[in-house]
C-alpha cells in the first residue's frame, strides 16, 4: 500500500485527541455548574474524572501486545463518539427553578458521570495508541517536522473544546432560555464532529507494517515482568520521594484555581463571581485565556533552553504563582469590564504556562536512564494526580469561605510551590543549549 501523506491524518488525529479532553476535564465544570450542581460535587466529580490519565501507564503496555495502534485509535474514537451522542440524549433536565436554587441531586446525573468516565478511560486509552501510532507510521526524520504541527493542532483542539463548543452552549442558552436543552444540542454537536473524524480516520490512517501485535514476541506475562521492574527501578531512582512530592506540590495553586475559574467566571455578582454569560466565559477563558498559556509555553521553552533548568526554576515558580494575585483583586473589586476581566485571565494563564515549562522539563530530566520512555509515563500519571486531588476539595473549601477568601487561600498554596522549588536538585547545565 503506497504510505499516505502525513499532512492527511496527523493534523486531525491531534485535533480527535484534544476534544475528549477538555470535554471531559472542562467543559463537564461548566456545564454542571450551569445545571445547578453544588460547587463541591461538582469538584469533587469532574476531578475524579481525571482519574484514568493518572492511572493509564498501568495498561498502557498492553496496547502494545493486544491488536494494532491503529485499531485501538479507530476503536476508541467510536466509543467516544457513542458516548457523545449517549450524553446528548440522555442529559437530565431539571427544570429552571431546581437549577436556580443550586439543589439537584447528583443522583440525577449518575448516567451522566458514568458515560463521561467511559469518555475518559477511552481518551486516555486513545492517548497512548496515537503517540504510539505517531512513532511507528512516520520515519524518524518525519517525527521532528511533524512535533509542531501535532502541538498546534492539539492546541487548536482545546481552542474548540475550551472556547468554540462553550460559545455555542451559551449563544444556545440565551435563545433556547433552557440550560439543559443548550447543553444537549452543544454534546449532539460535538458527537456528529467526532464521528466524523471516526469515519475519516478509519479509512485515512495509514497501515505501517511495523504496527502489529504482540512487536518482538511480547507476551503479556513478559510486558507485566517489564512493567514491575520499570515501577521498581522508578522508586529507587536518587532523591526520588523529593521529585514526588516537587511533582505533586508545584502546582498546587494552580490546581485549586482552575477548578473553580470558571464557577467564578459565571457566578452571579451576588454570589461573589463576575456574571459573565456562559458565551463570554468561552470567549475569556476557551479563547484568550487559551491563546495566553500558549504564548506562555512558547516563551517558556525559549528561556528555559537558554538559561537551563535550574536557572529557569525560580523565574518560573514565580510566574506560576504570583498571578493567582489577578483572582484576588478580580473577587475583591468585582469588576465588570470586559477587557480588565481578560486582561487578569490572560495574565494568569500566561504566567502558568511559562512556569509549566519549568516542571514539564524537571519530568524529563527525571526520566533519564535505562526505562526513560516509561518513567516519564510514571511522571506525567504523578502530574495528573497533582491536579485531581485538590481539585476534588477545591469546591467544598470555596462553599465554605466565599470566593475572595477561597483566591486568599492559593495565594498561601503558592508557598508549597516554593517550597518545594528551594528543595530542588538539578543539574545545573541540564536543558541549556
Amino acid at each position: 500500500m503506497k504510505d499516505r501523506n502525513p499532512w492527511w491524518w496527523i493534523p486531525t488525529l491531534y485535533f480527535a485527541e484534544g476534544i475528549p479532553y477538555f470535554i471531559v476535564n472542562n467543559i463537564s465544570v461548566i456545564m454542571f455548574n450551569n445545571m445547578g450542581m453544588s460547587k463541591g460535587d461538582m469538584a469533587l466529580y469532574t476531578s475524579m474524572l481525571y482519574l484514568p490519565w493518572v492511572i493509564k501507564p498501568i495498561w498502557s503496555p498492553f496496547v502494545d501486545i493486544i491488536k494494532t495502534k491503529r485499531w485501538w485509535v479507530v476503536a476508541m474514537q467510536v466509543i467516544m463518539s457513542a458516548a457523545f451522542a449517549l450524553l446528548a440524549f440522555t442529559l437530565p433536565h431539571p427544570s429552571a427553578e431546581v437549577i436556580a436554587s443550586g439543589t439537584p441531586s447528583v443522583s440525577i446525573f449518575k448516567i451522566t458521570l458514568v458515560l463521561f468516565w467511559i469518555t475518559a478511560f477511552a481518551s486516555a486509552t486513545h492517548d497512548i495508541a496515537a503517540d504510539g501510532f505517531y512513532m511507528l507510521a512516520l520515519p524518524t526524520k518525519e517525527q521532528s517536522v511533524f512535533v509542531g504541527i501535532r502541538s498546534t493542532f492539539y492546541r487548536l483542539s482545546s481552542i474548540f473544546g475550551q472556547g468554540v463548543l462553550v460559545v455555542i452552549a451559551g449563544v444556545l442558552e440565551r435563545r433556547l432560555g433552557n440550560v439543559p436543552q443548550a447543553w444537549s444540542a452543544t454534546l449532539a454537536a460535538a458527537a456528529i464532529l467526532f464521528a466524523a473524524l471516526t469515519l475519516w480516520h478509519s479509512f485515512a490512517l495509514p497501515r505501517p507494517k511495523a504496527d502489529s501485535s504482540r512487536p518482538d514476541g511480547n507476551t503479556a506475562s513478559g510486558i507485566l515482568k517489564e512493567f514491575c521492574r520499570t515501577f521498581l527501578t522508578f522508586f529507587s531512582k536518587k532523591h526520588v520521594w523529593l521529585a514526588m512530592i516537587f511533582m505533586l506540590l508545584y502546582r498546587l495553586p494552580e490546581a485549586f484555581l482552575v477548578k473553580m475559574m470558571n464557577p467564578f467566571l459565571l457566578d452571579p455578582v451576588s454570589q461573589g463571581g463576575l456574571g459573565l454569560s456562559t458565551e463570554t466565559v468561552g470567549i475569556v477563558y476557551g479563547s484568550v485565556g487559551v491563546l495566553a498559556l500558549t504564548a506562555g509555553g512558547i516563551l517558556g521553552g525559549i528561556a528555559a533552553s537558554r538559561w537551563g533548568l535550574k536557572r529557569s526554576l525560580w523565574p518560573m515558580a514565580m510566574a506560576l504563582t504570583l498571578p493567582c494575585l489577578s483572582f484576588v483583586f478580580l473577587a475583591a473589586f468585582q469588576p465588570q469590564n470586559l477587557w480588565l476581566i481578560s486582561s487578569c485571565v490572560a495574565l494568569d494563564q500566561f504566567g502558568y504556562g511559562f512556569g509549566f515549562t519549568a516542571y514539564m522539563l524537571y519530568l524529563i530530566y527525571f526520566s533519564e536512564g535505562e526505562f526513560k520512555t516509561a518513567h516519564y509515563s510514571l511522571c506525567t500519571a504523578f502530574m495528573a494526580m497533582s491536579m485531581m486531588l485538590p481539585g476534588m476539595v477545591a469546591g467544598y473549601v470555596q462553599e465554605s469561605i466565599g470566593y475572595v477568601n477561597f483566591f486568599i487561600f492559593v495565594m498561601v498554596c503558592c508557598l508549597a510551590t516554593v517550597l518545594v522549588t528551594s528543595l530542588l536538585k538539578v543539574d545545573p547545565e541540564y536543558g541549556r543549549k
